[in-house]
């Protein structure tokens, strides 16, 4: 039974330190902001897939969601989504409503314009996280030895351009050494120096409703798998005191 025990509690270490070797790798060690993502506010969803579609979906295809099924959970029409979401054809007709969100961008002159394929951002929320997401479209600032002229504080030599750039403004990346010998340190910040069309608060909400946009794709339903996970442990927990109750009733001629 030790050695069960023990060999259990070797499993749990190893794959702890693998999760913490894997966050750091994934740059956890960067300072994130927090998304206070909100996905009962449906007017900050609609907002997120209009900034989507105008300024990201062009390269960034989401090819795991469909616009009607979109269209039904932040209470648009789909005469709406017609109207002001879709702006690709398909066999020479305008897209459907019932259709993928791909865009018309071919992987080929993608691979040649960037250097790869840009990739699926259906599920991006819950690889990288929404706050990783909100950091980063504040993240972008002007690195003239970039391709595309802009670096990003959290994903270094980053291969897009910034797509906000009219909104935000062009930021610039200061850096300071601080302390003397053993104790010197760089510390770096942005500073904007080409201001954009929208305030500092307008952009974080712009950024903010991208993200909560993201975070819904990579799960639709997570608001209502959350409500269902409520019913289940209630159930649970009543099947438990049924279980009990029965062994109770088994092992009383037992004892």
């Amino acid at each position: 039974m030790k050695k069960v025990i023990a060999s259990v509690m070797f499993a749990l270490t190893a794959s702890t330190l693998m999760v913490s070797g894997n966050a750091v790798a994934s740059g956890a060690a960067v300072h994130l902001e927090p998304a206070k993502v909100d996905l009962e506010n449906k007017a900050s969803l609609q907002r997120g897939v209009k900034y989507y579609v105008n300024y990201c979906m062009g390269c960034h295809a989401l090819s795991y969601s469909r616009y009607n099924r979109v269209a039904n959970d932040l209470d648009l029409t789909e005469a709406q989504v017609a109207k002001n979401l879709i702006f690709t054809r398909t066999d020479g007709e305008p897209t459907k409503v019932g259709e993928l969100m791909k865009n018309a961008m071919p992987a080929k002159d993608a691979s040649e314009w960037f250097g790869a394929p840009p990739p699926d951002l259906t599920l991006v929320a819950r690889v990288r996280g929404a706050d990783w997401i909100y950091t980063y479209l504040k993240s972008f600032y002007a690195d003239p030895s970039r391709p595309m002229g802009v670096n990003n504080t959290i994903f270094a030599n980053v291969g897009m351009p910034h797509v906000l750039w009219e909104l935000q403004g062009m930021q610039q990346k200061v850096c300071v050494k601080e302390g003397e010998g053993q104790h010197a340190a760089e510390h770096c910040h942005l500073e904007m120096v080409k201001p954009g069309k929208l305030s500092g608060t307008e952009y974080d909400q712009v950024a903010h409703d991208l993200t909560n946009f993201l975070a819904y794709v990579g799960e639709p339903i997570q608001d209502k798998r959350k409500v269902y996970g409520i019913f289940v442990l209630l159930f649970l927990g009543f099947f438990a005191l049924v279980a009990y109750a029965l062994k109770k009733e088994y092992w009383k001629d037992v004892h």
